[in-house]
């Protein structure tokens, strides 16, 4: 895809010899296909291990606890001994840690490998967002994440689809190898061209004292706040989608299994669309104006949704639409959500980077927890669910205020 010379991105001087766009594209992609690419493959691991569903919902949940609580740590890590050292262990134990998921021979085992898969994703997660405030100028961080989401949105697109027929052809464990040999050649990109990117190495950042001195000083900074209440409760909204989707697609509407990676996909290209839309945005109007056309989006999707569904409109198009809609809003709020939650902070970019995705993982695993649960073989408790989520995205914009990155 061409760029105009507005759109043109190069990081600062000392590293224009890297490929750090790339790279971070190659981070970020990590933790939707460790998710995407097996989802054809949960009901077979329940038939091929012999345990409920529930069980098999572990190697989900564990991965977005790991994901989550990890996050605390590995951004202090970074910030005391440098993203590239933190990097290339993270990647390593994610490497290993896929094989071990390919060759799991109990359900216990691949629990397990799914959690410790979690914590070598999280590395890169999180090392991507740092690193994004370490080498670029602060101005251009939130259209580097914008340009890094476009392509990113090819691996929930890809993802599921690429999985089914991995299943089909290969079974459950193809996926596992894949993901093995995918994270190989990102772990071997970094040995070769990541250079060390933290020049403000704090070594006190481990310690205890130091530790919740920048958690204190992240903690109690407005712009933080003001960035990741909308950025988590943004992905909260797609989150329901993603936990939810299949059981009102599959069994209320009866969406053949074979068409949900298709219906997903759509849905998903929302989220292409999104950041496309908030890199042409950000230069014309700003990270915040842009961030409250995002979530006037995010409560027009959730309240169309609902809308809807009491009107009686109960239709598979209705929820794509409704999951188009939330998608392409998040690809407006969330690059200026995670660029301007750790632009504030170039000592304590780790630090706050690790902080905003933890949050992100806590509002994600309470959703997920709440759809399940409130589920009833109707369309309402989701749409309720993405109504009230859209309504607090568009109030945490307003009620907090927002400051405007130089």
């Amino acid at each position: 895809m061409m760029s105009r010379p507005s759109d043109t991105l190069h990081p600062i001087s000392e590293y224009a010899h890297a490929p750090i766009l790339i790279l971070i594209i190659g981070f970020m992609m990590l933790q939707p296909l460790s998710t995407d690419l097996y989802l054809a493959s949960l009901p077979s691991l329940s038939t091929v291990f012999g345990v409920p569903a529930s069980t098999v919902q572990l190697t989900l949940s564990m991965f977005v606890i790991g994901f989550g609580g990890a996050q605390l740590v590995i951004g202090p890590l970074s910030d005391r001994y440098g993203r590239r050292p933190v990097l290339l262990w993270g990647l390593s134990l994610y490497v290993a840690a896929s094989l071990l998921c390919a060759s799991a021979q109990s359900i216990d085992v691949l629990i397990v490998a799914r959690f410790l898969q979690a914590l070598g994703c999280c590395s890169a997660i999180i090392i991507a967002r740092a690193i994004v405030r370490d080498a670029y100028a602060p101005a251009d961080s939130a259209r580097v994440i914008a340009r890094a989401s476009s392509w990113l949105s090819l691996a929930p697109l890809t993802g599921p689809i690429l999985g089914s027929y991995l299943q089909v052809a290969f079974g459950w464990r193809a996926a596992f190898v894949a993901l093995s040999i995918l994270s190989g050649i990102v772990l071997f990109a970094v040995v070769l061209r990541l250079p060390e990117t933290n020049v403000h190495k704090n070594p006190r950042a481990t310690e205890l004292r130091g530790l919740l001195a920048n958690y204190r000083h992240v903690l109690g900074a407005r712009e933080f706040w003001a960035h990741v209440l909308p950025g988590a409760l943004s992905y909260g909204a797609i989150f329901a989608f993603i936990s939810g989707s299949s059981l009102v697609l599959i069994k209320v509407l009866g969406v053949p299994t074979a068409w949900f990676g298709y219906c997903f996909a759509f849905g998903v290209s929302g989220y292409l669309i999104g950041t496309i839309v908030c890199r042409k945005l950000l230069p014309r109007f700003g990270p915040t104006a842009t961030l409250r056309i995002g979530s006037t989006m995010s409560l027009a999707a959730g309240a169309l949704f609902l809308g809807a569904v009491a009107l009686g409109f109960i239709h598979w198009s209705v929820v794509v639409l409704a999951m188009f809609m939330t998608m392409m809003a998040h690809g407006l709020n969330f690059p200026v959500s995670q660029s301007g939650s750790v632009t504030p902070f170039p000592q304590q970019a780790g630090t706050a980077a690790g902080l905003m995705g933890a949050l992100v993982m806590v509002v994600a695993f309470g959703v997920g927890t709440v759809v399940g649960a409130t589920f009833d073989g109707t369309l309402l408790p989701l749409a309720s669910i993405a109504c009230a989520l859209g309504v607090a995205i568009f109030a945490s914009v307003r009620l907090v205020a927002h400051t405007e990155a130089a």
